[in-house]
């Protein structure tokens, strides 16, 4: 199978599937949300989009409904079934009540309907993520750290913190499942897209360029074998 390109930026947090057949507007949702944080891989088909939501963690979806080979109602029935909780935001051309209900009905999570305003994608998909991950407010509060998601800035201690774009990705991915376990593997999924060529040690690195620069009192804790907790007791 060929797959079309999937774009990578370092300063992303969350991985999105783009399945769209209309090639400037799959481009453009898929260019546009890398450029908000997103690591974005892109589908132009059904099947192709179906072969991806299987191979790979999302904690998004933007699925086209008019999708040749596979279309995108039988997709979503399709994850639903194989019980994948991934957010969905469904695409659609028909702006009638029967095909929005229809859509819901089947798992859907939200809905936009074409022509669409990016700024309203992005803010919808912002939304669902942190629905995903049961979080109401866009900054992120880890005892004395704060973690702005819209702006992307980070504070401890009402000092600012200067993270690269990478740093950054990663501290965010750890921030909205503070508290837990995380492992090398779930970080690995969620940061790098399909076409990530980074190293097998890059999470080690640099979960210790964020320690240094978070300083101390530690927030990251190590659970040597499995991966890292953020916030909590070590």
């Amino acid at each position: 199978m060929e797959f079309s390109c999937s774009i990578f930026d370092p300063r992303t947090a969350m991985r999105a599937l783009v399945i769209e057949d209309y090639a400037p507007i799959r481009e453009a949702v898929s260019e546009g949300l890398a450029e908000q944080g997103f690591a974005v891989d892109t589908a132009k088909d059904g099947a192709e989009g179906w072969w991806f939501a299987e191979s790979n963690p999302y904690d998004v979806v933007v699925l086209d409904i008019m999708l040749p080979k596979l279309d995108g109602l039988t997709l979503l029935q399709r994850l639903r079934a194989k019980g994948e909780r991934v957010a969905v935001l469904l695409l659609t051309a028909k702006d009638t009540v029967e095909d929005r209900v229809r859509g819901l009905d089947l798992g859907a999570d939200d809905y936009l309907v074409k022509p669409f305003a990016f700024a309203e994608l992005v803010a919808r998909v912002r939304a669902l993520v942190r629905r995903r991950y049961d979080v109401r407010d866009p900054i992120l509060r880890i005892d004395d750290l704060a973690i702005d998601t819209v702006a992307r800035t980070v504070r401890r201690a009402d000092k600012d913190i200067a993270l690269s774009p990478r740093e950054y990705a990663l501290l965010e991915y750890l921030a909205v499942r503070a508290g837990e376990l995380v492992t090398r593997t779930q970080i690995w999924e969620h940061v790098y897209d399909f076409n990530s060529d980074a190293t097998s040690n890059v999470v080690d690195v640099y979960v210790g360029y964020l320690r240094k620069k978070l300083g101390g009192p530690a927030l990251i804790h190590t659970r040597r074998g499995f991966g890292y907790v953020l916030g909590g007791h070590a």
